[in-house]
């Protein structure tokens, strides 16, 4: 794919995030510790970490402020 001068230049898409993954940002952004978001998920926190990191890689996010904005922005 050629860019051309006139062609607006738009982002990669993103790669999709996964309904558990989803869920625990929503958790997380409203304010709950990896333990009770892991409580009301039926979870260990060890598991809430892990959907945060794989959140984190996949969007390239690296802190809790960009985790909070981007919850945000999803609507959740």
């Amino acid at each position: 794919m050629s860019l051309t001068p006139h062609a607006p230049y738009t982002e990669a898409p993103s790669p999709a995030l996964t309904p558990r993954e989803l869920e625990t940002l929503r958790h997380i952004a409203s304010g709950c510790t990896y333990l009770q978001a892991a409580r009301k998920m039926g979870l260990s926190k060890h598991t809430v970490d892990a959907y945060l990191r794989r959140i984190r890689a996949k969007l390239n996010i690296n802190s809790m402020a960009e985790l909070t904005r981007l919850a945000i922005s999803l609507g959740l």
